[in-house]
């Protein structure tokens, strides 16, 4: 796959897969990984981003990434918890906010800076956190405030580094896919080629590489998942994918026989097992759903 890579540091937002989607809306390919866990081939992404966090930067438990191999070498774009922790470790203050910032805000000052390029002051953004940024880390320049966040945006001099207290990844952040375009593709130079067509057609052709004659068994559950990986290797394998959908006892009235004619229908191969007698005797008498029994 030839194409420019974005890693996405996660913290464990609750909206850290919104940025990888907002991502991908910019036709750029995206991956997320642990921030304990970083790829071994940094040098390969061409951006980062640092998610969000429940936890806070003044916490013992407080999370730390190690950023030696992407700071000040790559692009990067510290969001919420990420902002945060740039200011608090690195010469800035980070405080209890008086009252958690939680909602929309307006912004009441932009600074002239590519990153903001075409969002103007008045754009509405979603604050969603309880620590603010009291004062900028070591050679961060205010780029823009809210009424109650002065410091919601900074950049760090002689870096390619910026940061967001707000989450440009949500809906209600009006402005939010200008500030990632802005960001990714005017700042880092990503080139956005990434599209679902080359997606399915550079899967394809690599599913076709790696099995060749092989015939695949394939476990259908009736969701998006296993479908979409179903309809991947039928469109490069054809007759040699052989697909099994079991009946568990568990489904919806009539689903096992609907989600069979569904599967025909996308022509599919497809083998319905019904084993719901054989799930529901192991199951009978079972009342707690987190008992690990081998059944």
């Amino acid at each position: 796959m030839q194409h420019d890579k974005v890693l996405i540091l996660d913290f464990g937002s609750q909206y850290t897969q919104l940025i990888a989607r907002r991502v991908r809306e910019l036709n750029i390919y995206s991956e997320i990984h642990p921030f304990n866990n970083p790829p071994k081939d940094i040098d390969s992404y061409k951006a980062v981003i640092l998610s969000g966090s429940p936890m806070s930067v003044r916490s013992k438990e407080a999370f730390h990434p190690e950023l030696s191999e992407i700071r000040g070498k790559k692009p990067m774009l510290a969001v919420c918890y990420g902002a945060q922790y740039l200011a608090h470790f690195s010469g800035g203050e980070v405080a209890e906010s008086n009252t958690r910032e939680y909602g929309r805000a307006h912004l009441s000052y932009v600074k002239d800076d590519p990153f903001f390029n075409g969002i103007s002051k008045g754009s509405q953004v979603w604050m969603s956190h309880s620590d603010t940024i009291k004062s900028l880390p070591t050679k961060g320049m205010l780029l823009a405030s809210t009424h109650d966040v002065k410091n919601a945006a900074f950049k760090i001099e002689g870096e390619t580094t910026y940061a967001i207290q707000f989450h440009p990844e949500v809906y209600h952040s009006t402005d939010g896919k200008q500030l990632l375009e802005n960001f990714l593709i005017k700042i880092a130079q990503v080139n956005p080629d990434w599209t679902p067509d080359s997606f399915v057609d550079e899967t394809v052709e690599a599913l076709q590489k790696k099995i060749g004659k092989d015939k695949v068994v394939l476990g259908l559950s009736g969701g998006v998942d296993s479908s979409v990986a179903a309809m991947l290797l039928h469109k490069a394998i054809g007759e040699n994918l052989y697909c099994i959908f079991v009946n568990n006892g568990l489904l919806r009235k009539d689903e096992f026989t609907q989600v069979l004619e569904q599967y025909k229908g996308m022509g599919l191969n497809v083998k319905g097992v019904d084993a719901s007698t054989r799930f529901l005797d192991a199951l009978a008498g079972k009342s707690d759903p987190n008992l690990n029994e081998k059944l």
